[in-house]
């Protein structure tokens, strides 16, 4: 059988690197470690460093998380109801800072206004790209997203919500970086009765 260059090369170093052992292991129990011994443990150092590691294994399947990168955008898949949306990757995402009526949760029945805030949510980004801003926290007790979400044409969603009546301002320290900008817009649009304000009394 034939052997290839690559092959005996492999094998001349496997000879060469136990040759180097035994002649190692005879000067340390023989007590007369001297030059040769710092010339092979150089030598040995030198065949092992060259030799290539193998590259880390990428994971093909994992998902795309959504960035902090404020230049990058998401597609919205789904929209859950008045104040959660599902991005294509599957990841769920909760507006902070808001509060929309409960039109979905599986405990509680349907609020007033939850099918009509759950509508206006799908008409501002559902099939859009949006983007993801993070204020403290990374997540909520359910694993969903907390984030700012603006519209590529700057639309503050959050904010627009609550400005229209489809939401309540709802501040969970310490994520509360525009919660008095979410305070007084409720304030405003309570007193213009606008959205739910004028509708659930």
């Amino acid at each position: 059988m034939a052997w290839s260059t690559k092959s005996r090369i492999e094998i001349i170093v496997i000879i060469l690197l136990s040759l180097l052992a035994v002649l190692l292991w005879y000067e340390e129990i023989s007590g007369r470690a001297g030059t040769f011994s710092s010339g092979a443990n150089f030598f040995l150092h030198q065949l092992t460093a060259s030799q290539p590691l193998a590259a880390p294994v990428k994971n093909s399947a994992e998902k795309p998380v959504a960035s902090e990168n404020s230049s990058e955008y998401f597609l919205v898949a789904r929209v859950v109801d008045g104040d959660t949306i599902e991005l294509e990757a599957g990841e769920k995402v909760r507006y902070i800072g808001v509060d929309a009526p409960e039109s979905v949760h599986p405990k509680k029945p349907v609020q007033c206004f939850g099918k009509e805030a759950s509508k206006f949510n799908k008409s501002l980004v559902l099939g859009k790209k949006v983007k993801l801003i993070k204020d403290i926290s990374k997540t909520d007790k359910y694993g969903r997203l907390l984030r700012y979400v603006y519209l590529a044409d700057g639309t503050f969603v959050n904010l627009e919500l609550v400005t229209n009546g489809y939401a309540q301002a709802a501040t969970f320290p310490p994520d509360v970086k525009y919660s008095e900008i979410f305070v007084a817009a409720a304030r405003a649009a309570r007193e213009a009765e606008r959205g739910l304000w004028g509708a659930c009394r």
